[in-house]
């Protein structure tokens, strides 16, 4: 969840392709997405992820990837965690929607905002609405196969 949540911010603004050419290095600049080795990144560590091409070079969005490590940290250490928090948004069950076309689909929805809300009460940045909604597909939190995709059933008929 560290990982897509990073690359979902790291998006903003720019196209999913350029992320995903981009997603073994900054499976490499942040340390696999082990929060507990990203959260101990420093100034020095930051300054150097900046010039690095293989990652989008945007110091906010490098900056919010070690704070959101940290902020991970917390939720461990006061006994939750990151899953808790963002499962908590759908009950812990994926929502299953019916979206007709691809215009259908919303680019935010009131849970998507509501848990943009809470993570950034945790702390966490780059964690806008459309951000959490973007996350929450990716993460399976929502399922939002067009009605007429070939894959649509296989997800709609499992409990």
């Amino acid at each position: 969840l560290f990982e897509m949540i990073t690359l979902e911010g790291a998006q903003a603004g720019l196209s999913w392709l350029t992320i995903l050419r981009k997603r073994e290095g900054y499976r490499n600049a942040f340390a696999g997405f082990d929060p507990g080795r990203v959260a101990g990144f420093d100034g020095n560590i930051i300054d150097k992820l900046v010039t690095n091409p293989e990652i989008v070079r945007h110091r906010g969005k490098i900056e919010a990837t070690v704070n959101n490590a940290r902020r991970i940290l917390a939720l461990w250490d006061s006994g939750s965690s990151l899953s808790d928090v963002v499962w908590s948004f759908v009950d812990g069950t994926p929502q299953k929607n019916q979206w007709q076309t691809l215009a259908d689909i919303p680019a935010s929805t009131e849970a998507s905002t509501a848990m943009s809300k809470q993570l950034k009460r945790l702390g966490f940045r780059f964690v806008g609405p459309t951000t959490c909604y973007a996350f929450m597909q990716a993460a399976g939190l929502v399922n939002d196969h067009e009605t007429r995709c070939f894959r649509y059933d296989e997800f709609h008929h499992k409990s």
